[in-house]
């Protein structure tokens, strides 16, 4: 974590203060904001690596500042890690469509927070991706240089995690990746996220893709054809 950047955002000063002290204590260099808005002004300025974002917050919520952080080009490819009270599925479904990598609920436990950013951090330095344009068939393409898709000649620009699951799908055209396969190339298997990530993140590849490129296999997990 050390010389890492990461943005706080939230509007409870001591959960601020908190965080602050214990993450500069592992090295973070520590930006703060107090709500959405400003976490948008902040993260332009700073470009951090990584941004803690709250979800209920005065002025711009959790999930609006997601949303237009992953349009920015100054920040579309941060990691972005929602902190959240809220135990519903709903409300981890949104952060998780609005663009965020993880979440993490309140009351916060800073062992669990330092290793899923740890976590996080390590997949990030991993990650390698083959470079160009690939022509995976049935009139897709994967763009590596720009995290982008392209179907049947229109472009997709997409968040991180969704990149990383269409690479990962269209790797082995006819391949069954089990969900545990999934979790474990994506998102680690030192992390725990929940049960509805990969639903969500698939419902949204087949909203650009189209339903019939990607297959599930009840209770087993998903293949690309075309």
């Amino acid at each position: 974590m050390k010389g890492t950047k990461i943005l706080l955002v939230d509007d409870e000063p001591d959960v601020l203060d908190f965080l602050s002290y214990n993450l500069k204590k592992h090295g973070a260099i520590v930006f703060t904001a107090s709500d959405g808005k400003q976490a948008i002004d902040v993260a332009k300025e700073v470009l951090p690596d990584l941004i803690i974002l709250d979800v209920m917050m005065p002025v711009m919520d959790g999930i609006e500042a997601c949303k237009e952080l992953r349009q920015l080009p100054e920040t579309k490819d941060a990691m972005i890690i929602f902190l959240t009270a809220r135990t519903e599925d709903y409300s981890q479904i949104a952060g998780l469509e609005a663009g965020a990598d993880d979440y993490i609920s309140k009351p916060l436990n800073l062992r669990v927070l330092i290793t899923r950013i740890d976590a996080m951090l390590r997949r990030g330095r991993r990650a390698e991706v083959r470079q160009g344009i690939v022509d995976v068939g049935g009139g897709v393409k994967i763009n590596n240089e720009s995290f982008s898709v392209t179907v049947n000649g229109e472009e997709y620009t997409l968040p991180k995690k969704e990149f990383e699951l269409v690479t990962l799908l269209t790797s082995k055209p006819g391949k069954v990746f089990t969900r545990e396969d999934i979790l474990n190339k994506i998102w680690g298997g030192d992390v725990v996220v929940g049960d509805r990530t990969i639903d969500v993140h698939i419902r949204k590849l087949r909203q650009k893709l189209g339903d019939d490129k990607i297959t599930t296999l009840k209770g087993i997990g998903y293949k690309f054809e075309f």
